[in-house]
């Protein structure tokens, strides 16, 4: 059995190793400081890893394999792109890695937080409502609070209280009745992020609280019913605002705004297209024609570098930490905990499509990160927090 552990370290060393000597070598004098960067990052895991297998050996152990190659890539392409935001990315992983064990080793157990539904309501709407009236306008969105020695994104701490609620509104669902009020949540709180301009936000919560109902009833008419509720309710804000329609239009006609509107969208699939299937090398491509490649459009950049084969792989990864995830949901031993874990599970995966699928224009482009690989230290939380959840989850059950 410690074999195996030691086994499952081994790629993540080697895959970490190999990508920040590419860029050291890469660089006109050897950067030693990339792999004193590969050293922290697989201390970092190895720790991380220990602390899961030798405490909570009961626990899914493959979620800390899977987190923990996703940053590796994550980091390497920024510090390839910018060694400061890298640093600051490291960081923010430590920070998030240290949240993770926190939780796995002081929570106690989970199913006692379930009565603590308003707490969650309060933190829900003043999340969502803060940045309407505090926030700053960045890439279109009014997103952002800077409180001065520090600037985040609201909506980010928003969804963990959201999940949190719905969890605890919806584990006793008797009638349709019992879910007046939660509805009347996700929808103040999906009308702020449209306010907002978050369209991206929107429309993950829009399908944490989807899925979280269904998984709450097992009804197919309330699935088939909050469809219904959310497709009106984009038409009402297509026919509303006039950002989400310019967001459609360039969308649908990307080409014939690449000077402006769509520059962003255009410039992602140029990029793509010339990384091909094993991309032009870490290194070897022009990230700098790219906007927001640091954050929003890093998966474009590791295309072009990286190439479509290796992207395809990310995606194998995201899609087996979603399986692990809704694995320790369906072991769950409490409807709450089990839909804590729907819930945060649903909330990474629809980042993922939400953002790839706007980076390769199969839908309207939004400005969300792709998690634990983009660069941002609030989103880095979340997901590391939601991870610690629902490893906790799979340990209780």
């Amino acid at each position: 059995m410690k074999d195996a552990k030691i086994r499952m370290l081994i790629p993540i060393f080697l895959l970490t190793f190999a990508m920040f000597f590419n860029i050291a070598v890469f660089q006109p004098v050897f950067d030693i400081g990339a792999l004193i960067m590969a050293a922290v990052m697989c201390v970092l895991i190895a720790y991380a890893h220990f602390v899961v297998n030798k405490f909570f050996s009961s626990g899914d152990k493959f979620l800390v394999t899977f987190m923990s190659v996703l940053p590796v890539i994550g980091i390497a392409v920024l510090y390839r792109l910018n060694p400061d935001i890298a640093i600051r990315q490291v960081l923010w992983f430590i920070i998030g890695m240290s949240v993770y064990i926190a939780l796995v080793i002081i929570l106690p157990d989970l199913k006692r937080f379930a009565k603590l539904k308003y707490l969650y309501l309060v933190g829900t709407v003043v999340f969502m409502a803060m940045a309407t009236f505090i926030g700053e306008t960045r890439f279109g969105a009014k997103n952002w609070v800077d409180l001065g020695f520090i600037s985040f994104q609201p909506s980010e701490f928003g969804k963990i209280f959201f999940v949190f609620y719905l969890a605890s509104s919806l584990k006793n669902f008797s009638t349709l009745k019992s879910l007046l009020e939660p509805g009347i949540i996700v929808l103040v709180s999906i009308g702020f992020m449209v306010l907002q301009r978050d369209l991206g936000s929107a429309m993950i919560f829009s399908f944490i609280a989807i899925a979280m109902i269904f998984a709450a009833t097992s009804k197919v008419k309330y699935l088939l019913a909050s469809f219904g509720v959310g497709a009106l309710g984009a038409l009402m804000s297509y026919a509303l605002f006039p950002h989400i329609r310019r967001r459609v239009m360039i969308w649908l006609k990307p080409w014939e705004y690449a000077t402006n509107e769509s520059y962003q969208i255009v410039q992602g699939l140029y990029a793509m297209a010339s990384g091909g299937l094993f991309g032009q090398g870490l290194g070897n491509g022009s990230p700098e024609y790219i906007p927001v490649r640091e954050s929003d459009y890093i998966f474009a950049v590791i295309v072009e570098e990286l190439g479509m084969v290796f992207s395809f792989g990310i995606l194998i990864i995201y899609f087996l930490l979603f399986y692990r995830n809704i694995r320790s949901a369906l072991k769950a031993r409490s409807t709450f905990t089990s839909l804590l874990a729907v819930g945060f599970s649903v909330m990474i995966a629809m980042q993922v499509i939400v953002i790839i699928g706007g980076v390769l224009n199969m839908i309207p482009l939004t400005g969300i990160t792709l998690p634990l690989i983009s660069y941002g230290g609030t989103s880095m939380l979340t997901v590391f927090f939601s991870l610690g959840i629902i490893q906790k989850i799979s340990e209780e059950a």
